[in-house]
């Protein structure tokens, strides 16, 4: 499972914070608004059928009253209903409408027994307020307010304070990513100065901060580059200053054993074997010599520039001796920005390995993609068992791997180098198996496509 990254997860806390604060906010709003309006309409509702309820027992009060007209007389608008309940018999102003249910019997026994009384119950789906009134000689009076108005206000409420939420809660998440970015900054200038050493350019540092917090981390990491860059450059130093010692002694040695060479017709069969031998010692230990000094240019930062990778990698094919059809690639041309002397050299050097421990390479890829180049050299050896396949690109690696694809002719170098380039333009080596047998070195270099010169 994917984990989730650290600046995701900064802003998904604010927004979860904004978003449960907003909600409770939201939350206790809604019940403090809906507790006034009710309150307030139920008080409105309560001095209306007090009012309406007197104007009643005065119209009740005459000698034949007619209790249909009394409630006619009444101006109650269209939300409130009047009803009056005398000797068990309900009456109203018009045609019931259904209204008379909305008085349960316990609030009318409540009423009849002489005390004002109040409920809130549902006609139609409607929600409504019932309003007792006591009258005289037993009769009651009941108002029937509406709260539909009431319902839709509580619902508009109810939107808006959810739309101010979701508006709270994306609000908080981009203070969460704006903040995530500003705390993870001085990380990110980190990362990229981490990977910029890593392909060789030790003169990569992280600018100082104003925050003395992040500041610290500034200077520790440039105080650690400092040390990593100078015992970087010491041991380059050294191994060039070594390199180019033993190439005096090497070069007598070599004008040497080249003049037994040239006399070896003249020597017997032993001495001859051995004067081969000395020969391809010696030419052996010169390309180490020039291996190590190689190995001491890697650690500087690759040299990028527009380089078409498809006719440099069949010039160097071509130099090797190998057939054309060997590369392979489906464009006419490939131009990439690339170290064109760090990407000939892995090249030479991953051909010379096929050549040397897996009989030859077979075929050679180059595609290029809209984020860089992947190159592939397959040989027809044994392969790299699965367990050795990170170690032969150790310097001077010897293991099963090495014996079984043929030999020790090679100085131990050659893979070492190419992950040194690769690893220059911060890219990727690795091994796999080769379809049918042998083994494929895939390399991974990421780099934009060059611009076609005008």
């Amino acid at each position: 499972m994917r984990t989730v990254g650290l600046r995701t997860r900064v802003t998904a806390v604010f927004a979860l914070g904004a978003l449960a604060v907003s909600a409770a906010i939201a939350g206790t709003t809604y019940q403090l608004v809906r507790t006034s309006l009710l309150d307030e309409r139920e008080r409105a509702a309560v001095r209306a059928a007090t009012l309406d309820g007197s104007l009643v027992r005065q119209g009740l009060s005459a000698d034949e009253p007619d209790i249909a007209l009394v409630l006619r007389n009444l101006e109650t608008g269209e939300t409130r209903r009047p009803l009056v309940r005398t000797d068990g018999a309900w009456f109203s102003r018009t045609a019931d409408a259904g209204f008379t249910p909305a008085v349960s019997r316990e609030l009318r026994q409540l009423v009849e027994s002489g005390t004002p009384a109040v409920q809130r119950v549902e006609v139609r789906d409607d929600p409504v307020l019932v309003v007792g009134v006591p009258l005289q000689d037993g009769a009651s009076y009941y108002e029937v307010t509406s709260l539909a108005e009431l319902r839709r206000t509580l619902a508009v409420l109810a939107t808006v304070l959810g739309l101010v939420a979701l508006a709270t809660t994306l609000a908080g998440a981009a203070v969460g990513s704006w903040a995530s970015r500003l705390v993870l900054r001085p990380l990110g200038e980190v990362a990229q100065a981490a990977g910029a050493i890593a392909s060789g350019d030790l003169s990569a540092r992280v600018a100082r901060d104003r925050d003395p917090d992040l500041d610290k981390l500034a200077l520790a990491f440039n105080a650690m580059v400092d040390e990593v860059s100078a015992r970087s450059e010491g041991d380059r130093r050294f191994a060039a200053d070594v390199s180019h010692e033993l190439r005096s002694p090497l070069q007598t040695l070599s004008a040497a054993t080249s003049v037994l060479a040239r006399r070896r017709q003249d020597l017997d069969g032993r001495t001859g074997s051995a004067v081969d031998l000395i020969t391809a010692e010696v030419a052996r230990f010169e390309q180490l010599v020039t291996d190590l000094l190689e190995l001491a240019k890697t650690d500087r930062p690759a040299e990028r520039r527009p380089t078409d990778v498809l006719a440099l990698t069949r010039a160097v094919v071509g130099s090797r001796g190998l057939p054309p059809d060997v590369v392979e690639s489906s464009a006419p041309s490939a131009l990439l920005e690339v170290d064109p002397r760090r990407y000939e050299q892995l090249l030479v050097n991953l051909l010379d390995n096929a050549a040397n421990h897996g009989g030859g390479a077979v075929r050679v890829a180059v595609r290029v993609q809209d984020d860089g180049l992947v190159l592939e050299v397959d040989d027809e050896g044994p392969g790299v068992p699965a367990d050795e396949r990170e170690l032969v690109f150790d310097r001077f690696a010897r293991g099963r791997a090495a014996s079984a694809r043929g030999g020790s002719e090679g100085t131990g170098l050659g893979l070492a180098l190419v992950a040194q380039h690769v690893q220059a333009h911060r890219g990727t080596v690795e091994v796999l198996d080769r379809p049918g047998g042998g083994a494929r070195f895939r390399v991974v270099l990421p780099g934009r496509p060059a611009a076609v010169p005008a």
